[in-house]
């Protein structure tokens, strides 16, 4: 389990993409007020105090935070299969379901990814089955815990997966969280590099050496969208930690200090859910 922020720092993380998008607004009213007779990206170092590196950030793959202050003013692009303000709702399975299922989970959660190993494969049966719904809902706010950039750019390439189909993305997302692929929480930042999360993608028949997908990746085409999900996923007060599973409104578990501890095994989450579905 993964403690989130608390709500000062949720206010805090906020205001700070806030700030960032109004910083980014002053720098593009800077870039168009500059003559031709100089360099961009010299000038704007010297007029601003903004780093070469910020000024040069781009699709590259090591995910850096340059690129992520970028996002904050990129244009949103929504990937397919998504609803709702932003892009920022995904629901999948059979629409006519009568009960939803609410997952929420952030990539880099050591926690999720036992989850997903343990009890991943009956929620895809059970999606198949028209059991349930399912609404996905996906942090990032491991990246200030433990720093890096690593949950915004799986976040991001998800949103990708997400554009080529529902089962692609839900694919990508079991294998992000396998034990193969799921980085330690203390060690290096992977998902940071998008070589890596192509690497794991290639493990998805949908996703393996889909150039559409993978332009979409190097290029962070879904970072702003990404960045969107991060703030609605904030926006759910009563979460304290990941990952949260809820059946309809009833939050499964165990009680801990920080809050229900998701069902670990497949018997323990059918028995919850059937009791959750039944009122």
């Amino acid at each position: 389990m993964s403690n989130r922020n608390s709500q000062a720092n949720k206010q805090a993380a906020r205001e700070r993409l806030r700030v960032e998008r109004e910083r980014q607004k002053k720098k593009e009213k800077v870039r168009r007020q500059l003559t031709v007779g100089g360099s961009i990206v010299a000038v704007l170092a010297v007029a601003g105090g903004i780093g070469v590196a910020v000024a040069n950030s781009g699709g590259g793959d090591s995910g850096g935070s340059a690129k992520w202050s970028d996002a904050a003013s990129a244009k949103l692009v929504q990937p397919a299969n998504t609803s709702g303000k932003n892009g920022t709702e995904i629901i999948v399975g059979k629409k006519d379901a009568k009960h939803t299922l609410s997952l929420f989970e952030d990539a880099r959660c050591p926690g999720c990814a036992g989850f997903e190993q343990n009890v991943g494969e009956t929620i895809q049966k059970d999606l198949k089955d028209g059991k349930y719904k399912a609404s996905i809902h996906l942090g990032t706010f491991l990246d200030n815990n433990l720093q890096g950039t690593g949950s915004k750019n799986a976040l991001s390439a998800m949103g990708a997966a997400l554009n080529v189909s529902p089962d692609a993305f839900l694919k990508f997302k079991e294998a992000l969280f396998s034990k193969e692929y799921h980085p330690q929480e203390t060690g290096p930042d992977k998902f940071a590099d998008n070589n890596y999360l192509i690497k794991v993608a290639d493990t998805v028949p949908a996703l393996k050496g889909n150039a559409k997908f993978q332009d979409a990746v190097k290029a962070g085409t879904y970072n702003r969208w990404a960045m969107e999900m991060s703030e609605a996923f904030n926006g759910f007060k009563d979460v304290k930690s990941t990952p949260t599973v809820k059946m309809d409104d009833t939050v499964l578990g165990t009680d801990s200090a920080n809050g229900k501890v998701a069902p670990s095994t497949p018997d323990a989450f059918n028995d919850q859910v059937d009791k959750a579905m039944k009122g």
